[in-house]
């Protein structure tokens, strides 16, 4: 009965006429930047951060969740079509949708992809309606000791299981870390590494770091290469598959959602892994292998079912415990931080609209996506057509107006563009800027338990492995970074990165 409580509530904000339009808002530009390649989620919720310092919280995170879980939708469109994923997920879709396309079955490729999304979609938000109260509960009993080992682990194995050097992304969390100690010490009100500048006793504004690392660095590297398509679109006569291609696509569906579902709730799991996952199950089990790479319909459904699963149950650890699982929920957690609203087990409990009403929202959002993309697939394709280089200026200018509106201070600009240009440089040196960005958020967080944790028990360091909860937690950690580290695993994930990026 309390589920169905909190669903009613759920609905109640969800249906309200404005949250409704936000909720519109989300999907749509989440599938625009889906069908454009090198945009992406990340760098437009950045840009849009500053947009939700004038919204309620209720519709700025809905219209970002939307954003998110519909950038899934939009990226298999021009993978299926022209073989240019939109996201990197959509890379694996492409591996059989193309092939489709060419033989005439995109429609059918196009429409049982969104059909997968939009199960794999539904399921994963009835799985966080049930999971949420219980794991918010157990949170609640966490104390400081606890708190800090759990942010270790989800800061550090999204790190392990995130593609590139591990050494590398952990050198970004310890940096994302010293950026976030800029400020005022929360204990003795002392300013640390303000350099003598007062507007610094707040810290460096979230919002100008995330989108100067992700969008202005992204714009630089995109503009040498940027505005090529490749190829002509096939043109799509027929959205409807046959009853053969929708029966052989129903068990890859239900083995990608569960897939999808278990792997997006693990940190740094995600769409990215959970497709990637999906493809490799579907493949491994077939009694016809040789056919994926030419047309399976297997290819198409289990992988776009796997990545909006793991998309959607991605925002479980971030709405129940507070810990973004990967960087867009720490993009997140940082809209909610705007809002005055601290992310964690207490949201379910003090803010209930804003908590069920974002759940329902993704049932809605799921329905708008379907509608959305397949009698719209003409329009995104041409989308692709305007040239990358007429866009920046309005990106640039409408993320410079965007982060100088926030408190009005010519230095949130000037942070703007010294990360933009740091962004740049991480990306040439080949260093990955989401562990930056987790680290920035979650360190405060992590020197906030680890002192108090230290206060309580009068410093003493060995607090954190008398608790059997902490202890298992760092156990844990330690396990997946040296797994991780293995030079048989290491080299494994960055060549099955470096290929289908």
């Amino acid at each position: 009965m309390d589920l169905l409580a909190n669903l009613a509530t759920g609905f109640g904000a969800a249906l309200d006429p404005a949250n409704m339009m936000y909720c519109f808002l989300g999907v749509l530009l989440g599938t625009i930047i889906g069908v454009l390649p090198g945009v992406g989620p990340t760098a437009t919720i950045s840009m849009l951060l500053p947009v939700t310092y004038y919204l309620g919280p209720e519709a700025s995170l809905i219209m970002l969740a939307g954003i998110y879980y519909g950038s899934q939708y939009g990226g298999s469109t021009t993978a299926i079509l022209i073989n240019l994923p939109g996201e990197v997920s959509s890379s694996v879709t492409a591996l059989d949708g193309y092939p489709m396309a060419q033989k005439g079955r995109g429609g059918a490729a196009l429409a049982v992809a969104a059909l997968g999304s939009f199960a794999a979609g539904s399921f994963a938000t009835l799985l966080i309606a049930v999971l949420a109260v219980p794991l918010s509960r157990v949170a609640l009993q966490f104390g400081s000791t606890e708190y800090f080992a759990l942010i270790v682990l989800g800061v550090f194995t999204a790190t392990a299981l995130a593609h590139g050097s591990v050494i590398k992304a952990i050198a970004m969390i310890v940096t994302g870390m010293l950026f976030g100690t800029i400020g005022t010490d929360i204990y003795s009100g002392q300013y640390r590494f303000i350099f003598g500048d007062v507007r610094l006793t707040d810290g460096l504004p979230v919002v100008a770091l995330a989108l100067g690392v992700f969008g202005i660095a992204e714009i630089i590297r995109n503009l040498g290469d940027s505005g090529q398509v490749a190829g002509a679109a096939i043109k799509v006569k027929s959205i409807f598959p046959t009853k053969e291609e929708l029966m052989a696509s129903l068990a890859p569906i239900v083995r990608g959602t569960l897939l999808g579902s278990l792997l997006g709730t693990l940190p740094g799991g995600g769409s990215i892994l959970s497709a990637f996952s999906s493809y490799a199950l579907e493949k491994k089990i077939s009694k016809t292998p040789e056919r994926f790479g030419h047309g399976a319909i297997e290819g198409v459904a289990g992988p776009e079912s796997a990545n909006n699963a793991g998309a959607q149950t991605s925002f479980i650890p971030m709405l129940t415990l507070g810990i973004p699982s990967n960087a867009l929920m720490a993009l997140l957690a940082g809209a909610l931080m705007i809002q005055g609203i601290t992310p964690g087990p207490n949201v379910v409990h003090q803010q209930p609209a804003l908590f069920w009403g974002v759940i329902v929202s993704m049932w809605i959002g799921n329905a708008m996506l379907v509608v959305l993309n397949l009698p719209l697939v003409g329009l995104w394709v041409a989308l692709l057509k305007i040239p990358y280089h007429f866009m920046v200026p309005a990106i640039v200018a409408f993320s410079t107006i965007g982060v100088y509106s926030m408190t009005s201070q010519p230095l949130d600009v000037y942070v703007l563009m010294a990360f933009g240009l740091f962004g740049y440089l991480l990306s040439r040196l080949g260093c990955e800027p989401a562990p930056l960005l987790l680290g920035f958020v979650m360190g405060p967080l992590l020197e906030d338990h680890l002192r108090r944790a230290l206060v309580l028990s009068n410093g003493d360091f060995f607090v954190f492995f008398r608790s059997p909860i902490s202890l298992t937690l760092l156990l844990i950690t330690a396990g997946v970074l040296l797994l991780a580290s293995v030079p048989a695993i290491a080299s494994r994930r960055e060549k099955v990165f470096v290929e289908d990026d």
